[in-house]
């Protein structure tokens, strides 16, 4: 997507004091979302779930907890990861907090949500990798996959998202 076009359009009806919905171009400039957007979307979440991810795989995992306990702390962590890189964004544009909760909310949640579905259920799936050490080849390979193919997963969900206005397209408007 040429965000100089969205820009260009999200400011006009900003000066025009029309809402998105009234203005035909903003519906124009996301009907055709490119794969280069969307991968770009499913990047910024997949690098915030998998710093979130791998911290709650590592704290769980030093602290000998079992399987289910160090899965909700990586779900955990990767959500508020993936959030913050959004809202980080967001604030640095001028929202105020409240309105970058909201954005960070709108703009992942989807994309976070089938990302992790996705990563934890080929890491459950895959045998031994629940069971195995952060030394063992097999917890990161299986990790490391799972991300690969959440992103395979995710990138087209994140696209036809966005080129709906959902989703990551929301913080086209703040960047």
């Amino acid at each position: 997507m040429d965000h100089t076009a969205h820009r260009a359009s999200h400011d006009h009806t900003t000066h025009e004091g029309h809402g998105h919905a009234d203005h035909p171009a903003h519906h124009h400039a996301h009907a055709g979302a490119s794969w280069g957007t969307a991968v770009k979307a499913t990047l910024h979440c997949l690098t915030g779930c998998a710093i979130g991810e791998i911290l709650g795989m590592v704290i769980g995992t030093a602290l000998l907890w079992g399987n289910a306990p160090t899965m909700v702390l990586a779900i955990a962590l990767a959500f508020l990861f993936g959030y913050s890189f959004t809202l980080f964004a967001v604030i640095r544009a001028g929202l105020d907090l409240k309105s970058a909760i909201k954005v960070a909310l709108t703009a992942d949640t989807v994309s976070i949500a089938v990302m992790e579905l996705v990563d934890n259920a080929i890491v459950a799936l895959t045998p031994g990798a629940m069971d195995a050490h952060l030394s063992d080849g097999l917890f990161w390979a299986a990790l490391l996959g799972g991300f690969a193919v959440a992103f395979l997963i995710t990138t087209p969900v994140n696209k036809w998202m966005i080129g709906r206005g959902k989703g990551h397209a929301v913080v086209h408007a703040y960047h």
